[in-house]
């Protein structure tokens, strides 16, 4: 190829002018798209991890409010002038009930009065432990004059010892996320706490013990809710975009508002192990995009650290970032769609130009064909360009003169060459022929990749109206309530063929994008598909006097995508139909297949009473393209339906005698064995 367009170049003026011309515009475009996608890229994760970063500032400002909070009416309790009569007054159940109403009223878990030595004397609890609580440095610095208010992580006998309902609130079912680093624990029984204490003193102002209190973090919705409230309040996300906020014990979500599916929380769910390294064992902030529960997410990750130094969990905000990725795309390809026309604009007007330059040298290289071919009488005529090329073209005519004075001596070489001619124009026409069939190679190259870009588009474009589709279908069903219920069955089948228009959409698209293809299967009844597939196929046999027989005695359920079985087998219905024109009689029947005695799968017939199929149409019925039916259909059908079939392991055979009908049976395993037919059609291999 490169051989061939280097000897163009050498041998072509108008090559090289087109190329002069376009080049500019053929390389500049891809430079100036290379910029854009670099520039957008890098802006658009600049900008929203900038975003994230002021969420996590905000998100941490509220956690450290709330701390405090806590230390703040902890250290009004222990200033408060009925507290210290109580004490004095000595009686315990009046402290205790005092204390009990404090803490329902300030939000608290526990509250307890302590010594001057550490060790609790009342509590809101009804079981008081006696061991000295100096090992909290909090409980250590209140001792010592000055309140302080921290976060702590209590263990399951420390949260037993303040109150055994506290060791069950903690406690969380861990559940297995992707990502996530492993670890054999299934229970997650600690607790996070916020920990608060302030000195008490006499009226002397003599420190006569303290008062200690807390608050569980574990499974406080009301808390990360607040945030969440507070960081994405309504309309602070565009796109449809929604934020998250998560509290972390080590790296277990003990408080979120991220959903698992539907209403319920990914409580017990666990952080991914690349940002568990970023944040808890190195100890540094994250803010780039991260896997949360089950998608990507633009995301904020701190560390948490306790009263003493350890870094014991993480505090967590974040958006969607699926929303702003598919806009920055959409907005892209608006620039890239742009720039092309720009280009493709610029491509006409720059061929026009070089036409009219190169007009002059078209005209002599005409002129000189036409006196190779034997019009030694042609000339270039007038050209209506003044420049330096139609000076030439003028001094070309004068130099044609010349040389046909010189033909009365050239003329008896003349029969000589006719030989010579003679082979030379074979030779031309051979390569002409050789150049046209290269032509038509081209032609049908650029036909299936203008069909892959086609396939694309289509694609996108009819996801819009089934997103209407079930937009609207929803809230029907929500309006209608149970007045839907006599067409529950109908609501139904328009659920599943949109979500089926959805994955034919999706297949659409990986036939432009065949790498990204992926599919999924689940275990079917058979019998209630061609239920549903003679619903779907109602408009069909009602233009028809078609009888149906069903005659469904298969007992067992097979492994395969519901979808593609339902194309399979509507495709061998309306096929029985079309051959049915005057009426029959339509039977569809469903067995087990077994081979020695055990079962294998199951096998679906599909019977008709048309004209038949001659015998030496069957031997090509499922090849690509071939179709009886000369007005309609594309012979597609029953080619894809086949390699559908095949690709599960089964297979499709067919009996037909003329006159007598029909009948296609489907052999389906009931655990398919996978394989590709490498002879189908691309369309075909990728499940279309």
């Amino acid at each position: 190829m490169i051989p061939r367009l280097r000897e163009l170049f050498r041998s072509s003026v108008r090559a090289k002018l087109l190329f002069l011309v376009l080049a500019p515009l053929l390389v500049g475009f891809p430079l100036i798209s290379g910029l854009v996608w670099y520039w957008s890229n890098t802006s658009y994760h600049q900008l929203l991890t900038y975003k994230v970063g002021s969420d996590l500032v905000t998100a941490r400002e509220y956690l450290k409010r709330v701390v405090g909070g806590v230390g703040t009416r902890i250290e009004g309790l222990a200033d408060a002038h009925a507290l210290r009569e109580a004490m004095q007054a000595g009686d315990a159940v009046a402290v205790a009930d005092a204390l009990g109403r404090e803490r329902r009223r300030m939000g608290l878990d526990f509250v307890y009065v302590l010594d001057r030595e550490g060790r609790p004397r009342y509590g809101s609890a009804a079981q008081v432990d006696r061991k000295r609580h100096t090992g909290w440095p909090v409980v250590k610095t209140a001792l010592e004059g000055r309140a302080d208010s921290v976060i702590d992580l209590y263990g399951e006998e420390a949260l037993a010892a303040v109150d055994a309902s506290l060791a069950d609130r903690a406690a969380l079912n861990i559940v297995p996320t992707p990502l996530a680093t492993p670890d054999d624990r299934s229970t997650e029984r600690r607790g996070m706490v916020i920990h608060a204490a302030a000195p008490i003193t006499d009226a002397a102002g003599k420190i006569v013990g303290a008062v200690e209190g807390g608050m569980l973090l574990n499974g406080n919705l009301d808390f990360v809710d607040t945030i969440n409230a507070i960081v994405y309040r309504d309309g602070s996300l565009p796109l449809g975009s929604k934020g998250t906020a998560t509290l972390f014990l080590d790296d277990t979500r003990i408080a979120t508002n991220v959903r698992l599916f539907g209403d319920e929380r990914a409580l017990g769910t666990r952080v991914s192990r690349q940002v568990r390294e970023h944040v808890l064992d190195n100890g540094l902030t994250w803010l780039d995009t991260a896997f949360v529960v089950n998608d990507y997410y633009v995301s904020g990750y701190e560390p948490v650290v306790d009263s003493f130094g350890k870094r014991v969990g993480m505090l967590y905000v974040g958006f969607l970032e699926a929303p702003f990725r598919e806009a920055k795309e959409t907005a892209l390809k608006l620039i890239f769609a742009v720039f092309a026309l720009i280009s493709l604009a610029g491509c006409a007007w720059s061929l026009k130009w070089a036409s009219d330059i190169m007009k002059p040298i078209a005209m002599m290289n005409r002129t000189m064909n036409r006196i190779e071919r034997g019009e030694v009488d042609t000339r270039v005529g007038d050209t209506g360009s003044r420049d330096e090329l139609g000076r030439l073209s003028e001094e070309f005519d004068r130099l044609l003169d010349v040389l046909a004075e010189k033909r009365n001596e050239l003329q008896r070489w003349a029969d000589e060459l006719d030989c010579k001619v003679t082979e030379r124009t074979r030779e031309l026409e051979e390569a002409n022929l050789g150049l046209q069939r290269m032509q038509r190679q081209l032609v049908t190259s650029e036909k299936l990749a203008a069909i892959g870009e086609l396939t694309a588009g289509v694609a996108h474009e009819i996801n819009n109206p089934i997103a209407v589709i079930q937009g609207n279908l929803d809230v029907m069903r929500d309006i209608l309530g149970e007045a839907a219920e006599p067409v529950k069955n109908e609501i139904r089948l328009i659920d599943e063929q949109v979500n089926r228009i959805r994955i034919i959409v999706t297949k659409l698209l990986q036939f432009a994008r065949p790498g990204e293809f992926a599919g999924y299967v689940e275990e079917v009844d058979v019998g209630a598909v061609l239920v549903d597939c003679l619903v779907l196929a109602q408009h069909h046999l009602s233009k028809r006097a078609i009888a149906v027989g069903k005659e469904f005695s298969a007992t067992v359920s097979v492994q395969v995508n519901r979808h593609e079985l339902q194309q399979v087998l509507i495709n061998l219905i309306v096929n029985a139909v079309q051959a049915m024109p005057e009426g029959g009689t339509l039977t569809l029947t469903t067995r087990d297949w077994e081979e020695d005695g055990e079962p294998k799968g199951v096998c679906i017939g599909v019977r008709d009473t048309g004209q038949g199929i001659r015998p030496d149409d069957l031997a090509r019925i499922f090849d690509p393209f071939f179709t009886t039916k000369k007005t309609e259909g594309t012979g597609l059908g029953l080619s894809i339906s086949h390699s559908l079939i095949k690709r599960y392991g089964g297979n499709i055979t067919v009996e037909s005698r003329v006159g007598e009908g029909a009948e296609f049976t489907v052999w389906l395993l009931a655990e398919p064995e996978y394989t590709v037919d490498l002879n189908a059609p691309m369309a075909m291999r990728l499940g279309n």
